[in-house]
């Protein structure tokens, strides 16, 4: 885990994720969490992974998701040299493309 961020309230947080049971309870937690933007701003970046991993082109990605293409490179640097977060998340919901 990277160590710049991983802390006791990051910790504390991670496991609040981890107590949640369902879809609505997420739904929940993340609009008291986040705001509307930063929520859409991290489905639009998992919207993005699962693209790049179909092979999509970042000018099409942009077009379908209004991603910019500095994120379209953000998200793709993560997905090829990250920590496998999206790698994890994406088999699971059936779009790892492996």
């Amino acid at each position: 885990m990277n160590s710049k961020v991983y802390d006791e309230t990051v910790r504390t947080l991670y496991r609040a994720f981890l107590s949640i049971k369902n879809e609505e309870e997420c739904g929940a937690f993340l609009e008291d969490l986040c705001t509307i933007t930063e929520i859409k701003s991290m489905a639009q970046r998992l919207e993005v992974a699962q693209l790049l991993r179909k092979n999509e082109i970042y000018s099409a990605i942009a077009h379908k998701t209004g991603a910019s293409t500095a994120t379209i490179s953000r998200v793709s640097r993560c997905l090829n040299y990250g920590t496998d977060g999206y790698g994890t998340v994406l088999a699971r919901l059936g779009d790892g493309n492996e």
